[in-house]
């Protein structure tokens, strides 16, 4: 073993650059890499089982045949069969080879199925098919520089809106809106709310329903996802929310808030700090931000212990970042970090903010500022 000096980090000798490469070690690191093919190649079965139905069926199944599976998920046998291969090799589904049966176990459906609410692993699965699709352009820019537009993610904003639902639906009345102490009472007194990054505006949907003399307005730069946020709004029948199309670093003549959201939009803004600065402008004396992003750190070498931290600088690359670039924005990237979203808050004139976590996300922090 050999420490290298610059970073205090030991390593076997033969990783350090001139060295020979160790026959052993290039044999396991080969099988790494074949780990990471099969678990990539899980991943978009994955995907597919939760786009299908197919966990959905299977739960609700006893051992079963591949016909059975089909029939009860309403679905091709052969395309069945082969997925179910893949899931049994990758010991997400068991089977008896005697009797030709699957079966998804309860404690893996509890973590597949969208009975399981923001429990479900599943749906976020469908990241990798996503992101796959622009692989080329983002090659390209590695090259060339420059970044891949929104329009060519065309399943984007119904995949985010997904997981966000899962989100919400099980913790923005009941858990989020108790973080700002006070804010429930407020809420249900009258105030005004803006989201900023709204997507298709499923959590003011919900806030709106739930607090009917507050006023409640989604702004977002997508034309499509907006026209989903209304259509929504409008089966609601909810007359104290609107959405408009926007880009959110100008607020100008929008008038204050009391409270502004915004719910994993401001690190792929395409200038953050100005999107930020025009929050604090726009906030009532007694006004709250209320953040929600990715809780990780900026400096990646405090990240190695985090488990989807791949996923996040994937996003990053893959998405975030290049949406930002291609805006000839500041490309700040999923994974600015809690630190550096501090400082940013604080620069924007945030001089009272606090960190606080919600159990059924656990992948973001939530930060409370104030002026």
């Amino acid at each position: 073993m050999t420490t290298d000096t610059t970073t205090g980090t030991t390593a076997p000798a033969a990783s350090l650059r001139g060295g020979e490469p160790d026959p052993e070690r290039v044999q396991e690191f080969a099988g790494e890499l074949f780990g990471i093919l099969s678990a990539g190649s899980t991943a978009l079965m994955t995907s597919i089982g939760h786009r299908t139905g197919l966990f959905d069926a299977m739960a609700g199944l006893p051992p079963a045949t591949s016909a059975q599976v089909a029939a009860a998920a309403g679905l091709h046998e052969r395309y069945v069969r082969e997925w179910l291969g893949a899931m049994t090799t990758a010991r997400i589904v068991t089977h008896d080879a005697t009797r030709r049966t699957y079966l998804l176990p309860a404690e893996h459906a509890a973590v597949l199925t969208r009975a399981a609410g923001p429990d479900n692993l599943a749906s976020l699965m469908q990241f990798v098919p996503l992101l796959a699709q622009v692989e080329d352009p983002v090659v390209e820019c590695f090259r060339e520089g420059g970044g891949v537009g929104y329009a060519a993610y065309e399943r984007f904003h119904e995949l985010m809106a997904e997981q966000s639902a899962r989100v919400n639906d099980a913790a923005l009345l009941e858990r989020t809106i108790p973080l700002v102490p006070g804010l429930h009472d407020r809420l249900e007194a009258g105030i005004r709310v803006a989201d900023v990054g709204c997507g298709q505006g499923h959590a003011i949907n919900l806030v709106a329903r739930a607090y009917p003399a507050s006023e409640f307005v989604g702004y977002d730069f997508s034309d499509p996802a907006i026209a989903v946020a209304r259509e929504e709004a409008r089966q609601w029948g909810l007359d104290n929310a609107r959405f408009e199309v926007r880009d959110v670093a100008d607020l100008s003549d929008v008038g204050t808030f009391d409270l502004v959201v915004a719910f994993d939009a401001i690190h792929d803004q395409a200038h953050p700090a100005t999107v930020l600065a025009e929050v604090a402008a726009h906030l009532a004396e007694d006004g709250v931000f209320l953040m929600i992003d990715m809780r990780a750190s900026s400096d990646v070498a405090q990240n190695l212990d985090i488990p989807w931290a791949p996923f996040l600088y994937t996003v990053s690359t893959m998405h975030c970042m290049t949406v930002s670039l291609a805006l000839d924005g500041d490309g700040l990237g999923t994974v600015w970090g809690v630190d550096t979203a501090l400082r940013m808050l604080a620069e924007a004139g945030f001089s009272d903010v606090r960190l606080a976590s919600v159990p059924e996300d656990f992948i973001n922090a939530y930060f409370v500022a104030r002026r």
